[in-house]
């Protein structure tokens, strides 16, 4: 799974605005981006009486909307970890740039200007403040302006290199691998799926497995 790093600060101190200045250096450099935004509002995208709506009435757990432009997935459901979320989307990404979820385990850079009062209190895995001033704090600090120094930091210390990446995820949650575990879980599954009839060469592989629960065959 690709990488997360939380855009967070209060309202009003430009999360949005600093994402969207991140996401055009991070693919100048090569690297594939995709967002996730977090917000206590309802945003409805399957409207009372559409078909998409009809869908998960009836029951269906999720359900994709298509269009020309766009494909749109909507999954009813209460609470979801950050690393959940980012294992929904289909493709693989370099990383994934979160605004909010403050409260989540990701890695987070906090956006901070004067005028919307003092830094967050007791932020864990902070690993650098974005702000207009300078900061009486531990944390790293960048200018607001400096992207391509913003950009540095995700590169070295959070984008994972693009060869031979390996990921699992128990239970929704991502487990950290490395050395054998690593190489061992990519050489058996790789082995097996090159052995099977009509694959080619395995560039990426998903491996889905769902336990039936005691006494279910």
């Amino acid at each position: 799974m690709a990488s997360i790093v939380s855009i967070i600060g209060k309202s009003k101190s430009g999360k949005t605005t600093l994402i969207e200045k991140l996401i055009p250096e991070l693919k100048s450099r090569g690297y594939r981006v995709a967002t996730i935004k977090h917000t206590l509002d309802d945003v409805t995208l399957d409207e009372p009486g559409k078909d998409s709506w009809r869908h998960i009435q009836a029951g269906s757990e999720a359900t994709i909307i298509r269009t020309s432009t766009q494909v749109t997935l909507i999954k009813p459901m209460a609470e979801a970890t950050i690393e959940y979320i980012a294992h929904l989307f289909a493709e693989d990404y370099d990383i994934v740039l979160a605004e909010g979820f403050k409260q989540d385990n990701a890695p987070k850079i906090e956006v901070h200007r004067r005028q919307v009062g003092p830094p967050l209190k007791n932020v864990k895995k902070l690993a650098a403040i974005a702000s207009d001033e300078p900061l009486d704090t531990k944390v790293r600090q960048f200018s607001l302006d400096d992207i391509a120094g913003l950009v540095d930091l995700l590169e070295m210390g959070f984008i994972r290199p693009k060869e031979n990446r390996v990921t699992l995820l128990v239970n929704d949650s991502d487990i950290p691998l490395s050395g054998f575990p690593k190489d061992f879980i990519a050489g058996i599954l790789t082995a097996m799926a090159t052995g099977l009839r009509g694959v080619g060469e395995v560039k990426s592989l998903k491996f889905f497995l769902k336990k039936a629960k005691p006494g279910q065959d």
